[in-house]
């Protein structure tokens, strides 16, 4: 079942073009992994530095290996020094569960 991944990052003011450039590459390094469908990455209008990144996935197996994977986390630790707070998760299923 496909599942869509919401993460989301609140970014310090300043660097635009060295976390544009991180979020390439990590779209680059997930576009390569088995299950991956699609992702895109809206920027608050509002508010600049609130980034949400929704990446679509065939499965959530597909998603947690691409999350646990060592290429992922670096780019993750990469990003993490821009930020104010820690990145945020949500995982939704498209259609309704069988088990409701």
């Amino acid at each position: 079942m496909l599942v869509k991944i919401f993460i989301k990052r609140r970014f310090k003011k300043g660097k635009v073009k060295e976390i544009n450039a991180i979020l390439r590459d990590f779209r680059a390094g997930a576009m390569d992994r088995p299950g991956y469908v699609s992702g895109e990455t809206l920027v608050s209008f509002d508010d600049p530095q609130n980034v949400l990144v929704i990446g679509t996935w065939q499965d959530m197996e597909s998603w947690l290996a691409w999350k646990d994977n060592p290429k992922r986390q670096n780019f993750e630790a990469m990003l993490e020094i821009y930020q104010e707070s820690p990145t945020s998760y949500e995982a939704f299923m498209l259609g309704v569960p069988p088990q409701l």
